[in-house]
């Protein structure tokens, strides 16, 4: 089975015991950055950055299903399919992905 990995920053709430806990329930795998060190996670940081900022930043309050939509929308329709990172040589990821997964 594939591993399923949550980044996020070093907030009180993502180094609790309940949280840490919760996340080992699930089998998940935590990734945070280091003590002192906001690069760890910088390219994680910059996609939660650009879905607010082009996806929740101007909306109304939703309900937890529409929240859900939303992302899904923006990872699934836009951000997977039509942006053309320069760091994947100006591919989509999905078109990336194809291209370099034999």
């Amino acid at each position: 089975s594939e591993e399923v990995i949550v980044h996020s920053d070093r907030g009180s709430q993502y180094c609790s015991k309940d949280y840490r806990a919760l996340i080992t329930a699930y089998n998940l795998k935590q990734s945070m950055s280091r003590r002192g060190n906001c690069w760890d996670n910088a390219c994680i940081e910059s996609f939660f950055h650009s879905m607010k900022v082009e996806a929740i930043q101007y909306e109304p309050i939703m309900t937890r299903d529409e929240m859900r939509q939303t992302v899904f929308e923006y990872i699934e329709v836009d951000y997977n399919r039509t942006r053309r990172p320069s760091a994947l040589g100006y591919l989509s990821p999905v078109n990336f992905e194809k291209q370099n997964v034999a």
